[in-house]
């Protein structure tokens, strides 16, 4: 979960939502990936699906049978979809997400009822409050970044409206002579 939140700073690092993941088969790292949705303008290039697509070329089969996938923050439904569909043993993540989870936080598809395909096994909170002191303190300066842009918009709105007011209006001078 180390090299995870590794993977996770680099997304912070260019202002992506600091989401990392790594796919490990027989206690090696053979794919890592970042959240990289601003960064390529990708819906679906989440940390799991760049890592997801990166171990199916180190493999060389779309079958990630015997890796255990390590996230920092429990898996969206698109993501959980494409794990099953991979087939890893294994799915471990951070923390959780009760409103948009899908690894028993707000829908477990993992372990489904009826059965899709594969079932993963999954736990969550490994090294939570380090994956959630990640997330925390992103939002908390992104929040802080956005107020201090809006301050400087308002700013610069009553700068120019000041102005405006101290300019002479050329429309009212007589032409007329």
């Amino acid at each position: 979960m180390m090299l995870a939140m590794r993977e996770a700073d680099k997304a912070r690092a260019v202002g992506e939502v600091p989401c990392g993941c790594v796919i490990v088969k027989e206690g090696a790292v053979i794919a890592t990936g970042w959240n990289q949705v601003e960064t390529l303008g990708d819906a679906t290039a989440h940390a799991e699906m760049l890592a997801l697509r990166a171990a199916e070329n180190a493999v060389g089969d779309w079958r990630l049978e015997g890796c255990t996938v390590y996230v920092t923050k429990e898996p969206c439904p698109m993501c959980a979809g494409a794990l099953v569909h991979c087939r890893p043993d294994r799915v471990v993540f951070g923390i959780p997400d009760p409103k948009g989870g899908a690894c028993g936080g707000w829908i477990d598809l993992l372990d489904s009822n009826p059965p899709l395909n594969h079932k993963c096994e999954h736990l969550g909170g490994v090294l939570a409050d380090a994956c959630l002191q990640q997330f925390q303190s992103f939002f908390r300066e992104a929040r802080a970044a956005a107020r201090q842009r809006k301050l400087e918009a308002r700013a610069g709105a009553a700068r120019n409206s000041s102005e405006q007011l101290c300019e002479p209006d050329s429309s009212s001078h007589d032409t007329a002579s």
